[in-house]
């Protein structure tokens, strides 16, 4: 080995040493808590179905579902009926459900909100999607 070649070597390990000697230091920060992942992915465990006579087997009906998606000021992005349907198969998995069959959704806007104002949600939002459904558990679904 020449003397120009054990220099790049010794130059290239003292820069992977420091590179890796900053890096104990380096902290992760993140919005997913441990505690709460089942959470963030319960709603791909409850399948949506056109109508109730679609749901496969035996299966029961839960309670009643709704969600929603608020825009909270103009310049923010408008409200979505995905975000809105997901919230809805979110709480139907707290339920126990795995299976929605949605009735519909409503998209609020500023004027109909206006003639809400005394509601909670007119006084955050300026727009709002609502997505109700029925949520159920299929015997036949795992």
């Amino acid at each position: 080995m020449n003397l120009k070649s054990v220099i790049k070597l010794v130059t290239l390990s003292a820069s992977c040493a420091g590179i890796i000697s900053c890096s104990s230091n380096y902290a992760v920060s993140t919005n997913l808590d441990k505690d709460n992942i089942n959470q963030y992915f319960s709603a791909s465990k409850v399948t949506i179905y056109e109508k109730e006579t679609n749901i496969p087997g035996p299966y029961k009906f839960i309670e009643g579902v709704e969600g929603q998606d608020c825009q909270q000021r103009p310049h923010h992005a408008a409200p979505d009926e995905i975000n809105a349907r997901t919230q809805a198969r979110q709480q139907a998995f707290s339920l126990g459900a795995n299976a929605i069959v949605f009735s519909g959704c409503a998209q609020l806007t500023p004027e109909k909100l206006a003639e809400l104002n005394q509601s909670n949600d007119a006084k955050q939002c300026h727009a709002l999607v609502i997505c109700y459904g029925r949520s159920f558990y299929s015997g036949a679904e795992q």
